[in-house]
């Protein structure tokens, strides 16, 4: 198979997949067929990742896998294709799920005694039912309280690969600005 082909049956499948694929399922194509190494994968992906560098979608990796997304330069204009509102998502919300993604795993009255108020219930439940943190084991400690993490959702969503490549928390300013949370589809009550 030449590399044209590889290239090729790998966009076709990535365009017709809705999750993003990882390079097992993507060896999977082949069936019985003549299965390409992960190395020889990796290089047609970059390759189809270069091909659309400058084009409206792009090839990104995520933490599940590939998966082809628009350019984040379009997002305005694409925004107005549907009446369809982002989430809203309270301050208190997005505190909350900075603290978890920084500090995982984590228990909420750690979260509380950095935060210095009460994390809601319906926080907690907002972000799990959102697929964006889950519970992920009992602290050892009296009262075993849950330890919560960020899921592979939440990196798929946020576009990352893994937790490295967020933003570095003392470069962070307090609160996101406007356009950040617009970027990222939340809308901030």
């Amino acid at each position: 198979m030449s590399d044209l082909d590889l290239k090729r049956i790998l966009e076709g499948a990535l365009f017709a997949s809705r999750d993003p694929m990882s390079i097992y399922q993507l060896r999977k194509l082949f069936g019985n067929q003549k299965v390409p190494t992960e190395g020889m994968l990796r290089e047609a992906l970059t390759s189809l990742a270069d091909d659309y560098q400058s084009r409206a979608v792009r090839l990104i990796e995520v933490a599940s896998g590939f998966r082809f997304q628009v350019s984040d330069t379009l997002t305005p204009y694409l925004a107005n294709l549907t009446d369809d509102k982002p989430g809203k998502y309270s301050r208190a919300t997005l505190e909350t799920l900075a603290m978890i993604a920084y500090r995982q795993p984590v228990t909420r009255g750690e979260i509380e005694a950095v935060r210095g108020v009460a994390v809601n219930t319906h926080i907690v439940r907002t972000l799990e039912e959102r697929g964006w943190i889950t519970v992920i084991g009992h602290k050892e400690v009296a009262g075993r309280p849950a330890l919560l993490a960020t899921t592979t959702e939440f990196l798929n969503d946020f576009g990352l690969k893994s937790l490295d490549e967020l933003p570095n928390a003392g470069d962070l300013i307090v609160a996101p600005t406007k356009d950040l949370l617009d970027q990222m589809g939340i809308d901030s009550e």
